[in-house]
């Protein structure tokens, strides 16, 4: 199997994206381990609230052939637009942009479509909006070249090449031995914090003495990176679809565009022990293409359909995220990532400025942890169920591409129905990230029995405590309620009657924090809403809600950043 070859593929390639070699550092406020984007992601959003992060990773480099994730959603944009890097992330294409047609359902990339949509259009809308964001598509070293570039203008130290061997705990903080590898050179760092941000096989978590729970896969499947050698335009034209769903009697899965020449596919499943040859993934992925195209594997990566959740994701000063947290069926987990470094951002700040208690932190696993759990039950269903869609399109028999009768236009549009089942958008899965299970959350009276149950597909975009807050603009001009929130707690005043906000300002010196209060006597945020005050977190969460009367604002902050023993419900019934 080849790593790279010397065809011009363009200039726009991100073949091998080099991690800066810096010296680790001495002592910073929060060290964090990995250097993928879940890591680089948590050192941005710490720099974010101000406080000082260094990242060490024992890899030197990223390569595009072995990218894992490509497609983000727009809960995960609303985060990463915090972050100052959007527009570089989507400046930073390796295809041409109108490639991406949709997440088109085919026979096969030259072949008939079965179902799926276009989104490229000059009218956009057709639907609700929940995000001021829509889904995107670039490799996951675009995302990784562009938060390293926005790390160096920070001042934020990358120290690739050091391999975390021992972390030691105190009442202080946590001391870790780095080893360099090659020269074995062996430093410490000492810091308040360790994340974990280092993979399904966490050092970090290891050395935590954090255990997983889930089952383990009978089955291995693997990620194929193939690299067309041939000219394909007179098939595919000027332009092919750069991401498609296949499905025909010989090949299911994705093939998506990595850059002009190189596709992402798959195959399996095969048992543990097995690891199919070039010629064998060659021949299997061609049928994905659906004409005679010469291939080369250029990386081949095994993944298992299996959930691994970690027992806890904080214990003693040490947090982990994404993949080192939690592993599932592939699809989306490193949007899972990136909204578990906008809760433990935030609250790491809290605590290191001294305006939060430990709580604070504890309540990262509260919140995170059964989210997570509830999106890997998810994603196995979903797979147990697109298999058993696939044996029933097996059952009808996909027709070859060449064939244009009447009974094969019939079987294709049964199978596009059985699709269509298949493929609806998870709204509940990409916007329903609610916490209903969190200490520093002030529940209403009957508010956990009241809530509708998590749906996968199902989102309503209401400001109840634990869900996520409703965005909208404050001005005509496009500022959204998001850009407004900075590293503190908002106060929404969604009322033209103040009265609650000098309680609130009061409570807020009193303690020794900061909050943020924010006018918007909107009729329609006060509808999305359901009160006239909001308190929302920097990770876009409702803290409280409540009409401002009898409220004691002081408790309502202490419960918010983990300074109460015990949650009360706080305030009277909404207006």
């Amino acid at each position: 199997m080849l790593a790279h070859n010397d065809i011009t593929r363009g200039r726009r390639q991100v073949d091998i994206l080099h991690y800066p070699r810096a010296e680790p550092v001495d002592d910073v406020d929060v060290l964090v381990v990995g250097a993928g984007p879940n890591g680089l992601g948590t050192a941005l959003e710490l720099a974010r609230h101000g406080v000082r992060a260094a990242v060490v990773d024992a890899a030197t480099e990223a390569t595009l052939v072995r990218a894992g994730a490509a497609g983000y959603t727009p809960r995960a944009l609303e985060i990463i637009h915090g972050w100052g890097v959007l527009q570089q992330i989507r400046d930073g294409w390796t295809f041409p942009p109108e490639w991406n047609t949709g997440n088109l359902l085919l026979t096969s990339l030259a072949g008939h479509q079965l179902g799926g949509s276009h989104t490229r259009s000059f009218e956009l809308g057709g639907g609700p909006r929940y995000s001021t964001h829509i889904p995107l598509r670039r490799p996951q070293t675009v995302l990784q070249k562009a938060f390293l570039d926005r790390l160096a203008e920070l001042g934020t130290v990358v120290s690739a090449g050091w391999r975390v061997e021992d972390l030691t705990r105190d009442a202080d903080g946590v001391t870790t031995t780095v080893t360099e590898v090659g020269s074995g050179r062996r430093r410490t760092v000492r810091s308040r914090y360790v994340v974990g941000a280092d993979g399904a096989r966490s050092t970090v978590r290891t050395l935590a003495g954090i255990t997983r729970s889930g089952e383990y896969a009978s089955q291995r499947h693997y990620r194929v990176v193939v690299r067309t050698t041939s000219d394909t335009s007179a098939v595919l034209g000027p332009f092919p679809r750069g991401t498609s769903i296949v499905y025909n009697d010989r090949y299911t899965g994705f093939l998506a565009a990595l850059n002009a020449t190189d596709w992402r596919t798959y195959a399996g499943p095969y048992p543990l022990d097995h690891e199919p040859d070039e010629r064998e993934l060659v021949e299997h992925v061609k049928a994905a293409f659906g004409f005679e195209v010469e291939l080369e594997v250029v990386s081949l990566t095994p993944f298992y359909k299996s959930t691994r959740i970690a027992d806890t994701f904080y214990r003693d000063r040490i947090a982990l995220v994404g993949d080192a947290a939690h592993v599932r069926t592939p699809g989306g987990n490193l949007c899972e990532g990136i909204g578990d470094i906008a809760n433990l951002g935030w609250k790491l700040a809290a605590v290191l400025r001294g305006e939060a208690g430990e709580a604070l932190l504890r309540s990262y696993d509260e919140e995170r942890r059964p989210h997570n759990e509830r999106i890997a039950a998810h994603a196995l269903d979903r797979d147990r169920r697109g298999a058993d869609a696939y044996r029933r399109i097996l059952g009808i028999g996909v027709p070859d591409d060449a064939d244009t009768s009447e009974d094969a236009a019939r079987r294709r549009t049964a199978v596009g129905d059985i699709l269509g089942a298949e493929h609806a958008i998870p709204l509940g899965v990409v916007f329903d990230e609610r916490y209903d299970s969190s200490s520093v959350v002030s529940y209403e009276d009957d508010q956990l029995e009241s809530d509708e149950p998590w749906d996968a597909h199902a989102y309503t975009d209401e400001g109840r405590p634990g869900h996520r807050a409703p965005n909208g603009n404050l001005d005509p001009f496009g500022y959204t309620v998001y850009d407004r929130l900075g590293s503190h707690l908002a106060l929404l005043v969604l009322t033209t009657d103040t009265a609650a906000v000098a309680a609130f300002e009061a409570a807020a010196a009193d303690r020794g924090t900061e909050i943020e209060v924010i006018h918007l006597p909107d009729p329609g945020a006060h509808r999305r809403y359901g009160a006239a005050y909001a308190l929302v977190r920097p990770d876009h969460h409702v803290a409280w809600r409540g009409d401002g009367t009898s409220v004691d604002a002081g408790r309502v902050l202490d419960v918010a950043l983990g300074r109460a023993d015990v949650p009360a419900l706080i305030g009277s019934v909404p207006a």
